[in-house]
């Protein structure tokens, strides 16, 4: 199991934990590119990702993202919304990534806290109690 395995596996325990259990609501596909606008403009930002439908082979993959587009399925948790919206924030057009870093961990914790009202003090000791770096300050990727 390579390295990137192990901390996506220890993140998403901890989604799972502390994450999912305070944001049960769900997002029909056909609203989800109006949240992504939403959350993308309120962070100041310009040319969001489009949203398009998650191909059928990818049986494993809830969803996924890159800079320019965000694969969903019929129906998506609002929390894995803005786990995917944190990739798309930490990567660039270039397809430079953070993966599951530092950077990825701070846009993630802000847009929750931000987007989903999650209390950060507690995400924050949640997230270092799991041995998971963040950024306290992240910036989007693809800002200078």
């Amino acid at each position: 199991m390579s390295r990137g395995d192990v901390a996506a596996r220890r993140l998403y325990a901890w989604e799972d934990a502390e994450v999912a259990p305070r944001d049960v609501s769900r997002v029909p596909f056909g609203q989800l590119q109006a949240l992504v606008d939403h959350v993308w403009t309120a962070e100041g930002l310009r040319f969001p990702p489009r949203v398009r439908p998650l191909p059928r082979q990818a049986r494993s993959t809830v969803a996924r993202a890159s800079r320019t587009a965000i694969e969903a399925p019929p129906e998506l948790p609002t929390w894995i919304l803005l786990h995917e919206l944190a990739h798309a924030m930490s990567s660039t057009v270039e397809g430079a990534s953070d993966g599951h870093g530092p950077l990825f961990l701070g846009l993630y914790l802000h847009l929750l806290v931000r987007h989903a009202r999650m209390p950060r003090a507690a995400l924050e000791a949640s997230l270092r109690e799991a041995g998971l770096a963040f950024d306290p300050a992240p910036r989007p990727a693809f800002l200078d």
